[in-house]
């Protein structure tokens, strides 16, 4: 069996882009057929995000859902564990998301043109102004009513602690005056390691939080919210059996600051 796993994790990975390859194909033709650009996304959420856990067997367990008005726009604070963090997400939210990825995901053949097409956000962090204009553009896209998925920790982490989080997604929600919605995810860590392309059979569980509402924050309020945000994704990643996060003065570290871009290879919505 220990011979045949590289060949079986081998197999995996190239399923999963071929697989990657055939949802954006199909995809976008459907949506040139249609003319309606929330088709692909549509598509992703319900036949290209469940594969990845499928094809292991892990089964997905998500706690039942608030009650919340799904037709109104919302931004959905993540934690990151994994590079499947992001069709879980899309196979939990029962609406369309659109995701803020790194600028260099846009030249990545079939996946950038989906992204592009999709109306996803790309932000460069070593340019600051065209950071600003990102940032701007997904503040648009929310009033205009999309929903925008975020990892305000910038990062994977590497134990499953909660790392401290970035401002980037607080102030965009602040400015928008939409409501966060807080999801834990919890399992996608031991089910793909960081820097490992090999799956492992493992169960994967999600618990989404009640929305928080942002709308007329100002001064020491809107600083609150990063840590009453943290606090609230760290219980509900408790609840589903994590170890919560790393420990609070962390969050002076420096980390708060920037932009929270998620570095996982990114994946269409």
């Amino acid at each position: 069996m220990k011979l045949l796993s590289p060949l079986i994790a081998l197999f995996q990975a190239v399923f999963l882009i071929l697989w990657l390859v055939f949802w954006i194909t199909v995809s976008g033709l459907t949506a040139l057929l249609t003319l309606n650009g929330e088709v692909p996304l549509m598509m992703a959420r319900r036949f290209w995000a469940p594969m990845h856990w499928r094809i292991t067997g892990s089964p997905l367990l998500v706690e039942p859902l608030p009650d919340v008005d799904w037709s109104k726009p919302h931004i959905f604070l993540m934690n990151h564990q994994s590079g499947f963090d992001i069709p879980v997400a899309f196979a939990v939210i029962p609406v369309n998301i659109r995701f803020i990825a790194k600028h260099v995901l846009k030249w990545v053949p079939f996946l950038g043109w989906y992204m592009a097409g999709t109306g996803m956000i790309f932000l460069n962090r070593s340019n600051p102004r065209e950071a600003v204009r990102g940032l701007k553009l997904a503040g648009e896209r929310i009033r205009a009513g999309s929903n925008i998925l975020a990892f305000p920790e910038g990062t994977r982490s590497k134990d499953g602690l909660i790392l401290p989080f970035k401002k980037g997604s607080f102030a965009l929600a602040v400015e928008a005056g939409v409501p966060i919605i807080p999801i834990a995810v919890e399992g996608t860590r031991e089910m793909l390691p960081k820097g490992s392309i090999r799956l492992k059979r493992h169960p994967i569980r999600v618990k989404v939080g009640q929305p928080i509402a942002t709308a007329g924050l100002k001064g020491a309020a809107r600083d609150a919210l990063v840590t009453q945000v943290r606090d609230i994704i760290i219980q509900l990643h408790r609840d589903i059996g994590g170890e919560g996060g790393v420990p609070d003065d962390a969050t002076t570290s420096g980390r708060t600051k920037g932009l929270n871009v998620p570095d996982s290879s990114g994946a269409p919505a």
